[in-house]
């Protein structure tokens, strides 16, 4: 996979910085799209005159096809060139997005996302597996680090966009102004992204021994199912956190740009402590990507609490905390799942990873909050993604008494 320096020092394959450079900014518009909704979803409530349960529907119908349709796409990722299933995802995800201009039934909006879901699925599989193709083991947790900044910066920007764009031309409108710059990516990657040499691992072949053995592979189970728990607390709160601050007296025209400076600050901040953090310690503890991710889960549950039953002057500093310490696992656990399997079924086990965090993590916790919602208060239906938190560091701690991955 790598060349090699004098001293036999693993490098990057050549175009590895250009293909890091367009891919993250291809994940970067990816969440801008995705964090669009939060944004708008109090407008989407009152034109469509729906439920709590009703809007965590959106989220639950766009993961419930993300998570359908991975196995298929990471069977594909697999037997095919990665780029120009790459640049097909993109196109259709602007596509989608114009689409969103037409629809004036909830129906269609449900619709709209289901279909978003799939294209989604297929770009998070292919752009990590590409990636790791083009760099060494010692160095994917520095680049992973690199790659999912996009999140928290893609988020902050949807949650902007939404609230900014949505209240002065309507919900419909950022969906529009999304678009643009997914074609203008896909663009720059269908000329400038070369596809790498898929990394020879041992003996491996993708058959149905290899992907039943991931089963077996505690170390990808262990990071798989934290991975899970988190994005579980993490789809949640991006779901619902807007609604809950206008609800507890913030102004609908200041959320997103407060939540969107918080989600970018800390996303940044944590996702690179994070991982340097981890980078650091794996010179001296293999088992770094799972600490730092286990801590990271931990120390997200007091500041939480304070967020959703303290008082409202402790809540966007709480939140800000909490957030923080949620990003720290970004790059670490990402790494160590990947780390954790053989090259020739990387997109296949990134894709049975994405079922089962979503599966198990962001498709039913919007639904599931907006029930506890309907029923209770929307505080005490946050609270369950503190639970899901603790859940998350066990997974991790356990996964952190392993000296080694399975798959060198």
């Amino acid at each position: 996979m790598t060349m090699t320096r004098a001293n036999s020092v693993p490098v990057p394959l050549a175009g590895a910085t250009v293909a890091l450079m367009l891919l993250t900014a291809l994940n970067f518009v990816n969440y801008i799209d995705r964090y669009i909704l939060p944004g708008v979803q109090e407008m989407v409530k009152t034109e469509f005159h729906v439920s709590d349960s009703a809007i965590g529907s959106l989220t639950l119908w766009f993961f419930v096809t993300y998570m359908l349709s991975a196995p298929v796409t990471g069977w594909l990722g697999d037997r095919f060139p990665r780029k120009p299933l790459i640049v097909g995802c993109a196109v259709a995800i602007s596509l989608v997005n114009v689409f969103t201009g037409t629809v004036h039934t909830f129906d269609s909006l449900l619709f709209r996302h289901a279909t978003l879901g799939i294209v989604e699925a297929s770009l998070g599989i292919y752009a990590p597996a590409l990636l790791a193709d083009f760099y060494p083991e010692a160095q994917r947790n520095r680049i992973l680090t690199v790659f999912y900044t996009a999140i928290p910066v893609g988020a902050a920007i949807g949650y902007l966009v939404g609230e900014v764009v949505g209240h002065r031309f309507g919900w419909r409108t950022p969906f529009y102004v999304s678009a643009v710059p997914g074609l203008a990516i896909a663009l720059l990657v269908m000329v400038m992204l070369k596809e790498p040499t898929r990394v020879a691992a041992g003996n491996h072949s993708v058959d149905g021994a290899s992907v039943l053995a991931l089963a077996r592979n505690r170390t990808y189970v262990l990071a798989a199912l934290g991975m899970a728990m988190i994005t579980f607390t993490q789809g949640g709160i991006s779901a619902w956190m807007p609604t809950f601050l206008e609800r507890s007296g913030y102004s609908p025209n200041s959320v997103g740009i407060t939540l969107g400076a918080i989600t970018a600050g800390c996303g940044l901040g944590g996702t690179a402590v994070g991982g340097i953090v981890a980078q650091r310690l794996l010179r001296t503890r293999p088992n770094a990507l799972f600490l730092v991710s286990a801590w990271s889960a931990l120390l997200a549950i007091p500041p939480g609490l304070v967020c959703f039953f303290g008082p409202k002057a402790a809540m966007l500093p709480a939140l800000t905390v909490a957030m923080f310490f949620v990003f720290l696992n970004t790059g670490p656990l990402n790494a160590a799942i990947i780390n954790s399997v053989p090259a020739a079924v990387r997109s296949t086990a990134i894709a049975v990873e994405l079922f089962l965090i979503h599966a198990l993590g962001d498709t039913p916790s919007p639904k599931l909050i907006g029930m506890v919602s309907d029923h209770s208060t929307l505080a005490t239906g946050l609270g369950l993604t503190l639970v899901s938190l603790l859940v998350a560091a066990v997974f991790l701690f356990v996964g952190a008494r392993r000296e080694k991955v399975e798959f060198a």
